[in-house]
């Protein structure tokens, strides 16, 4: 018969805790976490379900709703904000869901053939859907809806134009969310409303006004 002395059969334990140690996976390290939507930084501090998303024009640009998606005739707003709740925020990769509540234009112009001046462009039928992925894809859906008053030698005409889904993109870099270049389709108004207005506008910085006017970034 074999016989261990205490010390061997030690040294046998410490080894085989050590190759069950080895074998064993890492356990995750909760620091590396983040949320779709986080603030101060990618892989920040989580956007609160419930907090409240605010973003301007970025500086220097406009909102456009123009004839085509190559051309510059249409309606050019110097001015234009959004609102938007955040309704749910989880782990990356994964995606965010709001509800945009508000959007506002203004300081607008108009060089359509036949316009004076541009009265107002409203957004109708809000709260929309909007979902953010953590690959940076915004989607606004709903009757997304946006109502022209324009000035003419004849009066003031009315052009409604309407889409049911449009689609934007987040960019970390510039704290942005631009839309290029997306189809609405005329509901209603005479034949100075052209067929398809493409709305164009980046906002920038995307900010937590719950928290302080933190900005927003997306993981």
């Amino acid at each position: 018969m074999i016989k261990y002395g205490r010390a061997a059969v030690g040294l046998a334990a410490v080894a085989l805790l050590g190759s069950l140690v080895a074998a064993a996976p890492a356990a995750a390290d909760p620091s590396l976490a983040s949320n779709v939507l986080t603030t101060g930084s990618a892989g920040g501090t989580a956007v609160a379900v419930g907090d409240t998303l605010q973003a301007n024009l970025q500086a220097s640009s406009f909102a456009t709703f123009y004839s085509s998606a190559t051309g510059t005739s249409g309606v050019k707003c110097a001015a234009s904000a959004f609102t938007a709740k955040v309704l749910t925020n989880p782990i990356k990769p994964g995606t965010a869901t709001e509800s945009l509540t508000g959007q506002t234009f203004g300081t607008c112009t108009t060089n359509v053939i036949g316009t004076l001046g541009v009265n107002s462009v409203v957004i109708n039928n809000l709260p929309y859907s909007v979902s953010v992925t953590s690959a940076g894809v915004v989607t606004l859906t709903g009757s997304i809806q946006s109502t022209v008053s324009l000035r003419t030698l004849l009066g003031n005409i009315t052009c409604v134009y309407k889409a049911s889904s449009i689609t934007g993109a987040a960019a970390n870099a510039t704290t942005s969310i631009a839309f290029t270049n997306q189809p609405f389709t005329k509901s209603t108004g005479p034949g100075t409303c052209f067929g398809t207005a493409y709305f164009s506008a980046t906002y920038s910085p995307v900010k937590d006004t719950t928290q302080g006017g933190a900005t927003v970034y997306v993981n």
